[in-house]
């Protein structure tokens, strides 16, 4: 074989599909190859054309757009295109163009079809895009596991209808009711509206231990900010609402109207991990020792989690919940000890555990939200030891100090709401670099306790004011270009090349950082109120801030990285590692290499369409 065609099969040798043809099929395939330069900006495919060939790119960067001439796509050394118009034998209908100066392979169609009619796995693969092998690759049961959680609908788990009641009977009644239909909660409804539920706990502490009269209506200790879910939703979405919330009972819905009560124990017929229940231990605890002790439960149930196949939203959301749980014994227990506070506040949280995607390697990220009736001179000592006691809380349960001080113990972070107002508007007018890493943590924010509508108030004037500076969206933007995913030329992995984590790359950060910070500028841009980036995708999306079609293939990306992230970490610790975010791509398998860079093509992808739609401004903070 000439060494031309030589160093040809060697390259494309590297790449699915062609690495699983015999060696005889590819040395075939070689010798029918034209090699085709295009200069950057020069048409590959036009619409409307009869395509005849398979373009293979061997170096460059091609940009695909639709029909309609919106981007669709952009690809590079190692990825493929036109094979739909060949399959469907039609003309092109999504046009190419070489961005960068390309060297591509292109192989006749005849070629192309006969190694589709001779090996199925060929053939398969080209009917594919890289988002269905991603879909695949997700919905690829793990060692067998078929999880009940994510497949059972709430609906199935209701065993006997609602009983309701309206909410001015008494109290006494309304344990009448529940006694005669040996039911633990009764729904309160009024005018074909829920209005309130009642629980035997509900009962035994609002009523029996502070002494009620029966006689007062129910509507005086029925519970009235009621958490439901839909019959449709799945059992693992209930679980995530009860720990959420911290409920063990929640009405589900059919067409609006309920059709029967699920409760904890319900849900734990399926759920071995004890979420659940650990969240309620922990709003009993006593002292900080005792929630020590439950901490360490933590990774034994992440552990649970993983082995059981649980998705990345279901680990985050629930190690999210057991987080904001221990926040929250720890600020009541504060108060408990210190007295009531002197003015009202909100303590707030941010990032992965605000955002309900957090995992087992996290730290603290938290700040306080207080009254603009605050005094330093009167009020600060009380809030200076508060956040004393939470921080070092948490860090005695396992979540570390925020390195970049990020806490509620450093006064920067525990102002006045009006001060965090102009903060905030400080940091949208003028976005310089400091401004925009500001931006990038303290827009992932959640309520946690206290006074929430403190949090409430600040989220309203944040979503008033940004709409009106698309400077400062063009930057985060910009910002958010910055962190690359880790694939560089022919589809390789770009790895440290020294120190601590040399070969490997970091998955929070060149993976899943890209993707969050990208969604976060098209939430802003619409005015979303969703924290989870999965729910912030789904309102961009219904915006029409992403192209048609897209959605899917981010949602997959995210999840496919995000769940090979928390999987990883789960090896660590089985080895007796400390887990972290770095990757070894050797740790991988073949099947899990391959979708890892379709999931960061994908990535590249949808930068390159971010990139094309801002113009950007100011400068860009470096990874």
């Amino acid at each position: 074989m000439e060494t031309e065609l030589f160093e040809i099969k060697n390259f494309i040798y590297q790449y699915p599909p062609f690495r699983k043809l015999p060696e005889t099929a590819v040395d075939e395939l070689v010798t029918h190859i034209e090699i085709v330069y295009f200069k950057s900006g020069s048409d590959i495919l036009t619409k409307g054309q009869m395509n005849t060939h398979l373009f293979f790119i061997r170096s460059g960067s091609v940009e695909i757009t639709r029909s309609s001439g919106d981007f669709y796509n952009q690809i590079g050394e190692g990825d493929m295109f036109g094979q739909f118009a060949l399959l469907q034998k039609k003309p092109v209908r999504y046009p190419a163009k070489a961005v960068e100066d390309s060297l591509i392979y292109k192989i006749p169609e005849d070629i192309f079809n006969s190694l589709c009619d001779r090996f199925d796995h060929f053939g398969d693969f080209m009917v594919e895009d890289s988002g269905s092998r991603l879909r695949t690759a997700i919905n690829r049961p793990k060692h067998g596991v078929d999880n009940p959680l994510l497949t059972t609908p709430v609906e199935k788990l209701v065993h006997q209808k609602p009983v309701t009641a309206p909410s001015d009977i008494s109290i006494q009644q309304a344990a009448v009711d529940m006694t005669r239909a040996r039911i633990s909660s009764l729904i309160l409804m009024d005018d074909g509206n829920i209005t309130g539920i009642l629980t035997d706990r509900d009962l035994r502490r609002r009523a029996v231990a502070k002494g009620v009269s029966l006689d007062r209506p129910v509507s005086r200790i029925m519970t009235t900010q009621v958490e439901t879910v839909k019959a449709d939703d799945y059992a693992f979405e209930a679980m995530l609402a009860m720990i959420s919330h911290n409920v063990h009972h929640l009405p589900v819905l059919k067409k609006g109207k309920p059709v029967g009560v699920i409760s904890a124990s319900d849900i734990i017929q399926y759920e071995s991990h004890g979420s659940i229940f650990l969240v309620d231990k922990i709003s009993k605890q006593q002292d900080v020792a005792g929630l020590v002790q439950l901490s360490r439960q933590v990774p034994k149930t992440f552990m649970h989690m993983v082995h059981e196949g649980a998705n990345s939203h279901m680990i985050g959301s629930a190690l999210s919940g057991i987080g904001l749980g221990i926040s929250q014994r720890l600020l009541q227990l504060a108060e408990k000890k210190l007295g009531p506070p002197p003015v009202p506040y909100c303590y707030i949280t941010m990032g992965s555990m605000a955002r309900d995607e957090q995992v087992i390697v996290t730290d603290q990220d938290n700040a306080f939200i207080l009254s603009d009736n605050y005094a330093p001179s009167l009020h600060d000592d009380y809030f200076k030891t508060l956040a004393a006691f939470v921080s070092n809380g948490l860090a005695d349960c396992g979540y570390p100090y925020c390195k970049g001080d990020i806490m509620g113990t450093n006064p920067q972070w525990r102002v006045p709401l009006k001060e965090w107002k102009s903060c905030f508007g400080d940091w949208i007018e003028n976005p310089q670099p400091q401004a925009l890493l500001n931006a990038s943590i303290f827009f992932d924010f959640k309520g946690v306790s206290g006074d929430l509508t403190l949090a409430g108030k600040l989220t309203d004037h944040i979503r008033e004011i940004v709409p009106g500076h698309p400077r400062f969206l063009s930057c985060l933007a910009a910002n958010a270009l910055s962190r690359k995913p880790p694939l560089g030329f022919f589809r390789r992995f770009v790895l440290e090349s020294d120190g601590e984590h040399k070969d490997t790359f970091n998955l929070k950060r060149r993976g899943i950082a890209p993707i969050s910070d990208m969604i976060r500028v098209h939430s802003l841009a619409c005015g979303c109120q969703a924290l989870n980036t999965f729910e912030r995708l789904e309102d961009a999306d219904a915006a029409d801030l992403l192209p048609r079609g897209v959605k899917k293939e981010i949602k997959d990306a995210l999840e496919f990285i995000s769940i090979t992230r928390i999987r990883n970490q789960a090896r660590q610790m089985e080895e007796g590692k400390a887990p972290d975010n770095s990757l070894k791509p050797d740790d991988l398998s073949k099947f899990e290499r391959r979708h890892l860079k379709d999931a960061f093509l994908v990535i590249k992808s949808q930068q390159a369409y971010m990139r094309m739609k801002h113009k950007h401004t100011g400068q860009m903070i470096q990874p």
